[in-house]
């Protein structure tokens, strides 16, 4: 991967703080859901309910696929990824506990939240490894994509 996308793929996961990704359900439907992450470079972090379906999605497969991308009043303005990635638990104290301080530095001061943050024991925290990246820039014309292997 050269610099030049690699600084483009890191510049559009640093703009953003929200991406849907899908994993699979036992009966093998994709299920795509909607999560807050943060990132080191190219490797991603969500977090998720002990016992939520992604959880139990990503315990019998660890594949995923993510989106990432806004809204924009003017077509030649899209811009996202798409990324197919391996999603593995964090199961390092010190990476669990460094990943939720980085979840709310990426938000502005908020009013009030719904409680303090989870901590590592009351939530299941994944680490996205990219496979494939698939980045959108229709500046460069009409669904143009480049696509990276990592």
């Amino acid at each position: 991967m050269d610099q030049q996308i690699r600084s483009k793929i890191e510049t559009l996961l640093d703009q953003h703080r929200i991406m849907t990704i899908a994993t699979l359900r036992p009966d093998g439907w994709p299920q795509a859901t909607t999560v807050g992450y943060v990132n080191e470079g190219l490797t991603l972090y969500f977090l998720c309910g002990l016992d939520s379906q992604k959880a139990q999605n990503l315990a019998g497969d660890n594949r995923v696929s993510l989106t990432i991308d806004h809204d924009t009043s003017q077509v030649t303005e899209i811009t996202g990824l798409s990324m197919a990635a391996r999603a593995q638990p964090v199961t390092d104290q010190d990476e669990a506990e460094r990943v939720l301080k980085m979840l709310p530095e990426r938000y502005p001061p908020q009013a009030a939240l719904p409680g303090p943050m989870p901590t590592p024991e009351q939530v299941r925290i994944f680490r996205v490894m990219p496979t494939v990246i698939s980045v959108l820039d229709y500046s460069k014309g009409f669904g143009h994509t480049d696509l990276v292997t990592c």
